[in-house]
C-alpha cells in the first residue's frame, strides 16, 4: 500500500535528492540514501496549528545551510519537505454523494472541515484525496494547514538555495512504511504529539494528532482505548494488530493485542524520522 504517494503526488521524475523533516526537536535530512539528524536548541520551534511555529528562525537557517551548504551560481535545488502532523489538521469526511468536478469538490471539502480548524479556511491550503470506495458512502481525506505557517516553513529553505515543491506531514509520508492487510492502528509518538491512525486495507479510516501533557502510559492509553472502541463499533472488529513508532520505552501496559514496531528498509523510524523514511520509500529503489 502507498497512501503517500497516492494522497500528495509527491513523487516526481525524477525525485529531488533533498529532503528535510522537522519537528521541534531538530531536522532529520536526507541526500540520496544518506541521512542524519541535527537537533535544535530548545524553544527554536513550537509547533501549533494556528499561529507561526518559528521562534528563532536565524538558528533554523543556520542549520538547514550547515546541513547542506548553498550552491555558487547555481538555480534552487528542489527538496521535500515534510512538517509536523500537529502543525495541520488532517480529516476523514464521508459523503453521500460527491460532486465529479473539482471546484465543486474543493467547495464542499471547505465547508465541512471550515468549523473544525484553528484558523480561517480562506486562509489555509487544503488538499484532499478521495478514498477508494467501500459500500456506499464517498470517504475523502483533507488535508489543511495555515497558509502562515506553510508559507514561514518554505521560506526558510528557500532562503538556503532550495525549491520546497513536495510538502506533507509527517504520518502521512509514514503510513508508507506500513504493508499489512485489513484493520490496524498506527501510533506514532514524536516529543509530545501522539498521532494515531486506523487503516483498513489502503483506506483511512480515522485520524487523530494529540498533544499530550506528559506523555505517559496513561495519557496515551487515554487516546488508545477510544480508538479502539471505535474500530468495533464502526468496522465490526477488534483490534487486533497495533504499529508503534517514536515509542522509547517500549508499548504502554494493559494493551490486549499484538504489537509490533514500524520497520523501514532505510533504518529505524523514530520519533524524528519516521516520515523521512516513509518518503524514502517512494523514491528509494
Amino acid at each position: 500500500m502507498s497512501i503517500l504517494s497516492t494522497l500528495t503526488r509527491l513523487v516526481k521524475d525524477p525525485p529531488p535528492d533533498h529532503a528535510f523533516e522537522i519537528s521541534e526537536a531538530g531536522i532529520s535530512y536526507a541526500q540520496g540514501t544518506r541521512t542524519g539528524f541535527e537537533a535544535f536548541e530548545p524553544e527554536t520551534i513550537t509547533v501549533t496549528p494556528s499561529a507561526d511555529n518559528i521562534l528563532r528562525p536565524e538558528r533554523v537557517s543556520d542549520m538547514i545551510q550547515h546541513i547542506a551548504p548553498p550552491l555558487q551560481g547555481k538555480k534552487r535545488r528542489p527538496a521535500a519537505l515534510i512538517l509536523p502532523d500537529y502543525a495541520a489538521r488532517v480529516t476523514v469526511l464521508d459523503f453521500d454523494s460527491f460532486p465529479t468536478v473539482p471546484a465543486e469538490q474543493l467547495s464542499l471539502v471547505k465547508f465541512r472541515i471550515k468549523k473544525t480548524i484553528p484558523f480561517d479556511i480562506e486562509s489555509a491550503a487544503v488538499s484532499y484525496y478521495v478514498q477508494p470506495a467501500h459500500g456506499k458512502k464517498v470517504e475523502v481525506l483533507a488535508v489543511t494547514m495555515a497558509f502562515e505557517i506553510v508559507a514561514r516553513y518554505e521560506a526558510l529553505f528557500r532562503a538556503a538555495g532550495f525549491h520546497p515543491g513536495e510538502v506533507t506531514t509527517s504520518s502521512l509520508a509514514a503510513l508508507n512504511l506500513y504493508r499489512g492487510e485489513g484493520v490496524a492502528v498506527i501510533a506514532k509518538l514524536s516529543g509530545r504529539v501522539l498521532t494515531v491512525t486506523v487503516i483498513s486495507g489502503a483506506t483511512i479510516k480515522l485520524f487523530r494528532c494529540v498533544m499530550l501533557e506528559g506523555p505517559d502510559d496513561d495519557e496515551i492509553l487515554s487516546v488508545l482505548y477510544p480508538t479502539f472502541a471505535y474500530v468495533e463499533d464502526e468496522l465490526a472488529t477488534p483490534v487486533r494488530k497495533l504499529i508503534l513508532c517514536g515509542f522509547k520505552h517500549g508499548a504502554p501496559q494493559g494493551l490486549k493485542c499484538d504489537v509490533e514496531p514500524m520497520h523501514s528498509r532505510l533504518g529505524t523510524p523514530g520519533e524524528f524520522n519516521a516520515g523521512l523514511l516513509g518518503y524514502l520509500e517512494t523514491v528509494v529503489n
